[in-house]
């Protein structure tokens, strides 16, 4: 498949419908191939003592709130899948109703059988996030998925630091999980987006062979709000689209059957055939200080056929610089 690319918006929109919108334009403009929201219901997902509670009270957005986005979405960029990454079965029987196109599953709930089943259940693909997990906890969270549907599943790996330090990537180890688990796998990057890396690491992953990339969308950093560190603004994504889909031409076929025009060209001018070093009379017996491995005008014998040539007498006159071919001899 071509390499999908996953906008997540998270918590960017700040609780407010109308940034969320600008998030879902810059999303959608960008020609992305998903919007992922971060849908929960707060009173089923964290304890009221919990630190970050009354943050979240400010960042929640209502169910209504949430229908009249996916609303938006449908409406103004059809072809754009959602994705709702999803934390309490409340959430889930939601986007149910919805209709959301697959489910993201965080990786705080990786060993979570309950969420994993109820979200399996769906049979929409599912998402897995993988970040701080060891491999048993993946192995056995694909387990109860298989055990519970065919939902399709695709791995998604990335270091959970905002922002994340490129030591602390190791896209190494995501290709691993790949061939071990036999599975799509994604990229979710969390690069400080001031830096070039925000660019250049997904760009090295794409290259890698990765399946999916997932990357933060705000609508303006420089508000410095809520999940904005490692979030690209609207005009920084679309360069991050191009980017990926040049790079995803680049990376081309594994086998090739045959030379373009192009490579064609360059070999005819490019490429060095064997000639005559010097004026060559007829019935000379060639020998090495014959022959010269020089660009002409078009293809000849290729220096490592200097053998065919070599022990052999000229049947004509060859002047020098000529072509010398296996015709030119008896």
């Amino acid at each position: 498949m071509n390499v999908q690319i996953i906008a997540e918006m998270a918590c960017s929109h700040e609780g407010d419908v109308s940034l969320a919108k600008k998030i879902i334009d810059g999303a959608g403009k960008a020609k992305a191939n998903a919007i992922q929201f971060q849908i929960w219901s707060l009173p089923d997902m964290v304890v009221p003592n919990h630190p970050d509670y009354r943050l979240l009270t400010k960042l929640e957005l209502k169910q209504s709130q949430w229908e009249e986005l996916v609303k938006y979405t449908r409406s103004h960029y059809p072809t754009m899948q959602i994705i709702a990454c999803v934390y309490e079965q409340k959430s889930v029987d939601f986007c149910k109703d919805v209709v959301v196109d697959a489910y993201k599953i965080h990786s705080a709930d990786l060993s979570n059988p309950y969420l994993i089943k109820y979200v399996a259940a769906t049979s929409k693909r599912i998402d897995l996030s993988t970040g701080a997990s060891t491999l048993e906890e993946i192995k056995t969270a694909i387990q109860w998925i298989k055990e519970t549907s065919q939902s399709q599943v695709w791995l998604m790996y990335g270091y959970q630091n905002f922002p994340t330090r490129s030591s602390d990537v190791h896209l190494r180890y995501m290709m691993t999980l790949k061939k071990k688990f036999g599975l799509p796998i994604g990229y979710q990057d969390h690069s400080d987006a001031e830096l070039q890396t925000a660019f250049t690491i997904p760009a090295a992953a794409v290259g890698m062979g990765v399946d999916i990339i997932e990357k933060h969308i705000t609508h303006d950093r420089k508000l410095k709000g809520v999940d904005h560190q490692a979030a690209l603004n609207p005009d920084e994504f679309v360069k991050f689209v191009g980017m990926i889909r040049e790079i995803e031409v680049a990376n081309g076929k594994a086998e090739r059957n045959r030379f373009s025009e192009d490579e064609l060209k360059y070999r005819k001018y490019a490429k060095k055939s064997l000639v005559a070093k010097h004026n060559i009379p007829s019935g000379t017996q060639l020998t090495q200080e014959d022959l010269s491995y020089m660009r002409a005008a078009e293809l000849g014998l290729p220096p490592d056929q200097a053998h065919l040539l070599i022990g052999r007498v000229t049947r004509r006159e060859i002047d020098a610089y000529q072509l010398i071919r296996k015709g030119d001899v008896i």
